[in-house]
């Protein structure tokens, strides 16, 4: 059936309750159209054989009355989340062959509720990066690139890490795709890709059989393609979890229920320091539009001061590859992935980690090795855990006066494959609007807004109070409808 793949969830679930399609006919329309994407490299394992029959155990307890909040919804997983029998790569060639025995909590919380796995997605290597150019699986394309298939003008990049998550649900190959993000990297590929991504608060999903980058910033998120299947989705894969220390104990909303559409009186802080020299006029442009939405909407927009915020970047490029640094010390070898013999136990580990480990990670895990070492820890690392006490300090007083902020998502619209890649730092500043919030352990998302004049996605992104996704996505929203986005992808399934 042509035409399943352009639902929504929320149309798909109405779809499915009144039986005019099945889950395995929505399945078998959605694994055509991860074939069809091929081109993109999205997919790093597709699993059509796994998906056809969770979609017909769908059907059955459909049939019998026990449909799920998320019944028969084809989605695709981030290659980050450990899936039981099914390899799990993180993008790395150090864990080629990797199997787990086990599953994540969120992508167990989702197969609960009925969702339909379609396959795993490509990232940046362990998550690191803004592009997805770091993947040993080669780089993901946007679906957004100028020209014909496979032979574009321009190749553009879909965003990073959850770059492979953003092109399969921008190109309609999935309902939605789980993300995670460590600095933005469920935000910043949802911009760039025109979809909408939600990084709920640290502590709301839990990172149990997640494949760990930075510990304390790591949290997983829904990518749809409308707030309300964002609210859907996020409402499946939250929720307590006793074998993750970091995991809140407090009841789960329902995120759906709180789409009211009436957002009167809310303040809506706005960033005076997010305001940058240089920022391109269309991205002011589009904020401003924000902003005039959400007043039309009966919102008042108050001017707030994060005065902090222009140290998070600084401060996320010490804790994060410091905390990488610790957490990559797993891959050795000995206990699973890729071994590279050596003459040595230590040459062993040496030419493993050489070669499973790309220019990206190593750069990163030798920037934590360094500030963690002696003599510099304090200078560095303690150093950055103090400022990023202070950026949670600006947010706190920042939202006694207001209840939810509007930046923009990203400081431009995506750039080409090629472009950037010689300055890190230029790739790195992809993340300053969305960091702060990662480092706060702030609910963020991004909400498609317009076009840029290269015919690119533009995103605004809201950040709310800890615990507050409900106010984020119901302004979100609000924002979707006002700015009425119709343009798509020049390529999709």
């Amino acid at each position: 059936m042509t035409g399943l793949t352009h639902l929504t969830m929320a149309a798909a679930l109405d779809g499915l309750a009144k039986k005019e399609f099945t889950a395995v006919e929505l399945t078998e329309a959605h694994v055509k159209a991860v074939e069809t994407i091929r081109p993109l490299n999205a997919f790093i394992t597709e699993t059509p054989e796994q998906a056809l029959a969770m979609a017909k155990a769908s059907d059955a307890r459909r049939a019998k009355g026990e449909a799920g909040p998320m019944e028969g919804l084809p989605i695709a997983v981030k290659d980050l989340f450990c899936t039981k029998g099914v390899l799990t790569t993180a993008a790395s060639h150090i864990l080629d062959g990797f199997k787990p025995e086990y599953e994540s909590t969120v992508t167990s919380n989702l197969w609960r509720d009925g969702a339909v796995m379609l396959g795993k997605v490509n990232l940046d290597e362990f998550a690191m990066g803004s592009a997805n150019i770091t993947s040993h699986h080669g780089n993901v394309i946007s679906p957004w690139s100028p020209g014909e298939v496979g032979n574009w003008s321009r190749q553009i990049v879909p965003g990073g890490s959850s770059g492979g998550s953003a092109a399969a649900v921008a190109a309609r190959a999935a309902l939605g795709a789980t993300g995670t993000d460590t600095g933005g990297s469920i935000r910043q590929p949802a911009a760039f890709t025109g979809i909408v991504g939600i990084k709920p608060t640290y502590g709301r999903c839990s990172r149990w059989g997640v494949v760990a980058f930075a510990s304390s910033l790591d949290q997983a998120g829904p990518m749809t393609r409308t707030v309300e299947d964002a609210a859907i989705m996020l409402r499946s894969m939250c929720g307590f979890d006793p074998k993750d220390s970091t995991s809140v104990d407090m009841a789960v909303p329902d995120f759906r229920a709180a789409l009211t559409g009436d957002i009167r009186g809310l303040k809506v802080g706005i960033p005076k320091e997010y305001r940058v020299e240089g920022m391109p006029a269309e991205i002011a442009a589009i904020w401003d539009q924000g902003i005039e939405w959400l007043k039309q909407a009966g919102a008042e927009p108050v001017e707030i001061s994060l005065p902090h915020s222009k140290y998070a970047l600084a401060t996320y490029y010490i804790v994060a590859p410091a905390e990488a640094s610790s957490n990559l010390a797993r891959y050795d070898g000995l206990r699973y992935g890729l071994r590279v013999e050596g003459a040595s136990l230590k040459d062993m580990y040496e030419n493993t980690r050489g070669a499973g480990f790309g220019k990206e990670v190593r750069r990163r895990i030798l920037i934590g090795t360094y500030v963690l070492s002696a003599g510099y820890y304090d200078a560095y690392y303690n150093k950055a855990r103090q400022v990023r006490t202070r950026i949670k300090w600006d947010f706190d007083e920042a939202f006694k006066t207001c209840d939810v902020i509007l930046t923009p998502t990203a400081p431009s619209t995506a750039f080409a494959i090629g472009e950037k890649m010689d300055d890190p730092i230029q790739m790195y500043l992809n993340d300053v609007f969305t960091v702060p919030a990662s480092l706060a352990g702030l609910p963020g998302m991004s909400v498609p807004a317009g076009v840029g004049s290269d015919g690119l996605p533009l995103g605004l992104q809201l950040l709310g109070r800890p615990f507050d996704e409900e106010t984020v996505l119901r302004v979100g929203q609000v924002i979707e409808k006002a700015a009425a986005v119709t343009a798509t992808p020049p390529f999709m399934a």
